[in-house]
């Protein structure tokens, strides 16, 4: 039995790892860490000419229509360079969530734009640090009108849509769509440990919003949509995860110390077998959210949890061994490792910590054992 990707989409990795091979170097990634831009402008339309962003989106849509294989194979090669673009907040979350609770009329408006690059989108479900729990539906929405608080929203500076946790005005939980760029809304960055993906504090005062999906619905419509992105993460961080092992094992072989090359060395050849293998544990269970998302299938919040909890244990082991065996170099702004460790740090708290999914993950597994 193959339990690999179709060929078509191996040949979309291969044509992916190529162009971002050109087009997404450490100098690329540098230029928005150091600089004054928000995302990289270019490799952004670049990706949407090539279809990727509408990957997952059907074709009736503007979307390829390639499924979200398809789009998981774009987020791993995405993170395999670290790319300094807002493919999470606006592919993974704002236009998933518009494909899942959006109306017809709503995903035909709106979609064709996530797919061009057009339109960028985030979710913003929190309020404060923490991880995602009812009680942070607090914006209200009323009349069209939202008015409230998120901290911190990723790539809120640059987006011009949001999905709001929110209430309406009975005080059900709902989601909101927020058109960012209308009056209403004020926009203060905040700090984070990897400018290449920033992040906002947005304040609502009567910004023009619609309701996504039904009233009351709010609350499992979000984590419906964090199942979705655990799995598309998962592939964002396994591809991080193996670009630090392959770095380390690059430098391991040209590094000498003693006369012979530190990879000889029990004590690197063990670090990196424990990357390896936590690598392929990520992979497994990678490849068992993307089936379970692809199919629909009834074990989606089992499997995202499960991809969730092993990529993100796997990419903060992978970049943090990166840096050690690197030694003194790797600690250094001129070496990549960092950008690499940031990354780790950013997405493994970007939809909830390891524990939150760990919670998640437990909670299934009883549920099922007691039907």
């Amino acid at each position: 039995m193959n339990f690999d990707f179709s060929d078509d989409l191996n040949q979309l990795r291969d044509q992916a790892r190529r162009y971002l091979a050109e087009h997404c170097t450490s100098k690329h990634v540098r230029s928005v860490l150091e600089g004054e831009k928000s995302y990289d402008g270019a490799l952004w339309q670049g990706m949407a000419d090539m279809g990727w962003l509408g990957a997952a989106i059907p074709e009736e849509y503007g979307g390829a229509g390639l499924g979200h294989e398809g789009l998981c194979i774009i987020a791993e090669e995405l993170g395999r360079v670290a790319a300094p673009v807002p493919f999470t907040s606006s592919i993974c979350l704002a236009a998933e969530a518009v494909m899942l609770a959006g109306n017809s009329e709503q995903k035909r408006r709106l979609l064709t734009g996530f797919a061009a690059g057009m339109h960028i989108g985030t979710l913003a479900w929190a309020e404060g640090s923490g991880n995602p729990r009812e009680s942070s539906f607090t914006p209200r929405l009323v009349g069209g009108k939202l008015t409230g608080t998120k901290w911190p929203v990723p790539d809120g500076g640059s987006a011009d849509l949001c999905v709001v946790a929110a209430q309406d005005e009975a005080g059900r939980p709902i989601l909101a769509l927020a058109d960012l760029r209308a009056g209403g809304v004020t926009r203060t960055a905040l700090e984070t440990i990897d400018p290449a993906r920033p992040q906002a504090r947005i304040d609502f005062a009567g910004t023009p919003a619609e309701q996504l999906g039904a009233a009351g619905e709010g609350w499992a419509l979000l984590q419906s949509v964090l199942d979705r992105a655990a799995v598309l993460i998962a592939f964002e961080q396994l591809g991080g995860a193996t670009t630090c092992l392959e770095m380390a094992t690059a430098y391991a072989q040209e590094r000498y110390a003693f006369g012979r090359p530190i990879g000889g060395y029990q004590a690197i050849k063990h670090k990196l077998a424990d990357v390896y293998i936590a690598n392929e544990l990520a992979r497994s269970n990678a490849y068992y959210g993307a089936w379970a998302l692809q199919t629909g299938a009834a074990e989606l919040t089992l499997a995202a949890s499960s991809a969730r909890v092993s990529a993100t244990e796997a990419y903060h082991l992978a970049s943090k061994e990166n840096i050690q065996t690197h030694g003194g170099m790797g600690f250094t702004w001129a070496a990549d490792c960092h950008l690499y460790y940031r990354r780790s740090k950013l997405l493994g708290l970007t939809i909830g910590s390891a524990g939150y999914w760990k919670n998640r993950l437990v909670t299934e597994l009883e549920t099922r054992n007691a039907a």
